[in-house]
């Protein structure tokens, strides 16, 4: 089957789980920002859990279907419509999967909550791995599309599609994205580096998302911590979820497609359960912080796990 793309959105790209295994050699994991999301669009059509997806960030794309497939969108919430061959508009349920007839258009409309929105299809991308993965490396310009963004005119290639029975996901596993944040972190490897005072500035003060973030790293403003008296580090590994203070003394937070190596001290590294809200964030939203022990984020991850245990299957 072919999808065309009449218009690709901001940023839409063909995404998985990442690849696991090579950031010693300076690639870093990349995929979708917002697992969570992925998984249950994929879920909604029947799709294992890491089968590739869209990716849409910010501005959605329209996308003509050549044949009738289940298809089904998680994470934002955008106004969404299906256009028939015949011009019949009909908008949208995201909490279920969209069955959608040959010829029929869907189209991305005006951004509601959050920042990125994956759509699954029941079936297969036609695109090779490179180092285990499909998902599209940006910077490195490899894997997914040509290693790039969607852009019209494109023909998706997918094998294997199909209308499977619609699913409908429970309203307590749909995320809803408030712009306002508290993200659980638990110390990190330069946290002794940090004074108590600005450990304690770090913890009750809040930031707002910066315009010029993304999926290398989210960058914050707000009243910055003093850096003055920090040692000189030397750089060693990054992962994603590390919150760095650079000397402007504002927090720098690592996600999927960021550098694997870095020298800014971390003061904290936001837990896994809460990496998914880094890839909803849009500019002007509000984070603070909030430190977990590690037991604590263990056992709010194996909760998380529990939870989505029933959309981990296809």
């Amino acid at each position: 089957m072919k999808i065309e793309v009449i218009k690709p959105g901001l940023q839409s790209s063909i995404q998985d789980r990442g690849r696991t295994g090579y950031m010693h050699l300076g690639v870093a994991k990349g995929g979708a920002i917002d697992p969570l999301s992925m998984t249950l669009a994929n879920w909604l059509v029947g799709n294992a859990p890491t089968n590739p997806v869209l990716e849409i960030c910010l501005l959605g794309p329209t996308l003509r279907f050549k044949q009738a497939v289940s298809v089904a969108v998680s994470g934002a919430k955008f106004e969404l419509e299906v256009h028939s061959k015949e011009g019949v508009r009909s908008a949208v349920n995201v909490k279920q999967t969209i069955q959608l007839n040959s010829g029929d258009t869907l189209a991305f409309g005006k951004r509601l909550q959050g920042a990125r929105a994956y759509l699954a299809v029941a079936g297969i991308f036609n695109y090779n791995a490179v180092l285990g993965s499909c998902a599209t490396h940006f910077s490195a310009k490899f894997a997914g599309l040509e290693g790039r963004a969607l852009q019209a005119g494109d023909q998706l290639s997918l094998s294997h599609c199909e209308v499977r029975q619609t699913r409908t996901l429970p309203i307590h596993v749909v995320q809803q994205y408030s712009g306002t944040y508290l993200l659980r972190c638990v110390p990190s490897v330069e946290t002794s580096h940090f004074s108590p005072a600005q450990l304690s500035q770090f913890y009750t003060r809040s930031y707002l998302l910066r315009s010029d973030s993304n999926r290398m790293g989210l960058r914050f403003d707000g009243e910055p911590l003093s850096m003055n008296d920090m040692d000189e580090l030397i750089s060693s590994g990054l992962s994603q979820g590390s919150v760095q203070f650079p000397p402007s003394g504002l927090p720098i937070i690592a996600s999927v497609d960021g550098q694997t190596i870095g020298g800014y001290p971390r003061i904290a590294n936001v837990i896994s359960a809460d990496l998914f809200a880094l890839g909803q964030l849009v500019a002007g939203d509000k984070v603070s912080f909030s430190l977990v022990s590690l037991e604590q984020a263990h056992d709010i991850y194996v909760s998380q796990q529990r939870q989505l245990a029933p959309y981990l299957d296809a």
